[in-house]
């Protein structure tokens, strides 16, 4: 398929739908009237790279564009080419888009073989890899929303790649972490433990091989991925594995624009994407808050009810979540007022004792927005750290592991299937006030992003909050990065005052707690836009970024 014939598919799809700072990074906080322009990201060079395209004329999407297009660099454990993508792009004139670029399960894929060697989804491997999305995302936005193109997005991140860069602490942490997967996987093992030494902070990172592909991907587009020469290296290098990924279903990859879900929280419009994605997760918990009339402070005496929110709504989404052409209940169900009245019913008169799943340090999101009123929320990922734990040689791309999410219970609406979507935990957010445009957020944390995001949301809004500080604060998390159990449990930051950890003891909650401040809570980046159209961006300290504003 040719590059032409891959355009007008997609603007084909936008078509249809459409008619149905000053100085350099900064501190992690930016507010002020006259700023044109916003951005957050996980990693300093990513805010450098939406800076640098602001100012060359760029709009929003060009700088969350350069800023993705960084991160698969710099933060390779997390995100990068071989991974997915969702973003919710708010227009100028009112209209938000969903942008669907997760991948599907290969056509061989078979379920019942699987069932037969493993008891649940392989968590790593060439099982675990569906299609990769992402770059088709990359396409979409720079076809349909950037004024500088496709092709400036990856000026920083070729040379980056090329050149090297210097290991942030959350990817040295993720490296020491997965020292046994890196040294398993040829590919791994040579670009992060040369020399038999894993690196570490500070060292520098050289991908050659990536830039390569990203050069590739510059002159030839997405279809050097979706039935070139980048996609058959991938699909070659999975098959030696004994995966089942062809070239025929990388050619077959289409990112999806689609219309988002919105709900109203007091008197705000929040607008997620819907499934695959668990968007409706965090609709969910705003509107059970509300009904319940407590106390929506994540810190406050209600914590426990809180938690019983995060849990009930979390069990909701692992029993529905999944690719809509395989869901049992249509999404409009699980945001009826019956359903959310049954929510509010449970937590009041807990009755389930099933635990929520774990989360893992997956993803990345970022969000960006400017004074025409065009404004991003996106988040890319490979699911777990180091996705599949495969590194292609010949492309330098790291596979995701999207795949992991399925379930092998044939009566579940998530069960693998070839060509299906999985699961997914990716949620951007748009947040709308009488019409116009009140923030945009997202957050890494896997199954706990609604949670994270609720937080955010609650605490900008609710609480009063700058940006900086409802990003910062402690939080919790009911379920946590390695929990498996049925029990009540949930993971804490040390921050977290003793009442609060006490008002979720009392209510039946393990408390495990992290470090004061934990990665292990998500990254969460928030920009509000002010009753004067100024900029209030936060980006979360528990990762490696920082804002920027013109």
């Amino acid at each position: 398929m040719g590059t032409a014939d891959c355009r007008s598919g997609r603007d084909a799809n936008y078509r249809a739908l459409m008619h149905a700072s000053d100085g350099g990074p900064t501190e992690r906080a930016l507010s002020g009237t006259g700023r044109r322009f916003a951005i957050a990201t996980p990693h300093v060079e990513a805010t450098a790279a939406g800076l640098e395209a602001f100012d060359s004329g760029g709009n929003a999407v060009d700088a969350a564009l350069a800023a993705a297009t960084t991160l698969a660099i710099v933060y390779p454990h997390m995100c990068g080419v071989g991974g997915d993508l969702f973003a919710l792009i708010h227009e100028p004139d009112g209209r938000t888009v969903v942008l669907n670029a997760s991948g599907a399960a290969p056509a061989a894929s078979d379920m019942d073989s699987l069932a037969r060697q493993y008891e649940a989804m392989p968590e790593s491997g060439p099982h675990a890899v569906t299609v990769p999305g992402a770059v088709s995302g990359w396409w979409q936005l720079g076809t349909h929303w950037s004024d500088l193109g496709f092709s400036r997005a990856f000026t920083r991140a070729i040379s980056l790649a090329r050149d090297g860069t210097a290991v942030a602490r959350s990817l040295a942490d993720s490296v020491r972490s997965h020292r046994e997967q890196i040294f398993a996987d040829p590919g791994l093992r040579d670009v992060y433990a040369r020399d038999a030494a894993m690196l570490g902070e500070g060292s520098i990172l050289v991908q050659p091989a990536l830039a390569r592909t990203l050069e590739t991907l510059v002159d030839g587009g997405p279809e050097a991925l979706y039935g070139g020469e980048i996609g058959a290296s991938i699909a070659d290098h999975l098959a030696s594995l004994g995966g089942a990924m062809t070239i025929d279903d990388l050619a077959a990859h289409e990112a999806e624009l689609d219309s988002p879900l919105k709900l109203r929280y007091r008197d705000l419009d929040v607008s997620v994407a819907p499934p695959n994605s668990q968007g409706f997760v965090l609709l969910q918990i705003l509107a059970a808050i509300e009904r319940l009339e407590i106390d929506p402070d994540p810190l406050g005496p209600d914590a426990g009810t809180i938690a019983e929110v995060f849990r009930v709504t979390a069990i909701d989404r692992d029993r529905h979540n999944a690719d809509p052409r395989f869901a049992r209940v249509h999404v409009g169900t699980l945001l009826d007022e019956g359903h959310l009245a049954g929510i509010v019913d449970q937590v009041r008169e807990p009755q389930l004792r099933e635990a929520a799943p774990s989360f893992t340090d997956d993803t990345v999101a970022l969000v960006a927005a400017d004074h025409r009123g065009l404004a991003i929320a996106l988040i890319q990922s490979l699911y777990s750290g180091f996705g599949s734990g495969i590194l292609d040689p010949a492309t330098g791309v790291v596979l995701h592991n999207r795949g992991a999410a399925f379930v092998l219970d044939p009566d579940h609406p998530n069960a693998l299937a070839g060509g299906k979507r999985p699961a997914h935990t990716l949620l951007p957010v748009v947040v709308e006030r009488e019409g116009q445009l009140a923030a945009v957020t997202g957050t890494m944390g896997g199954g706990g992003q609604p949670q994270i995001d609720a937080m955010s949301i609650l605490r900008a809004f609710d609480l009063g909050m700058d940006a900086a500080s409802a990003v910062r604060a402690p939080r919790w998390l009911v379920g946590g990065m390695e929990l498996r159990s049925t029990d009540r449990a949930l993971v804490a930051e040390g921050a977290v005052p003793s009442p609060t950890r006490e008002a979720l003891t009392a209510s039946g909650y393990r408390v495990d707690l992290l470090e004061d401040v934990s990665e292990n809570v998500g990254h969460a980046h928030l920009i509000r836009v002010m009753a004067d159209g100024s900029f209030d961006a936060g980006s979360d300290p528990r990762a490696d970024g920082g804002v920027a504003a013109r």
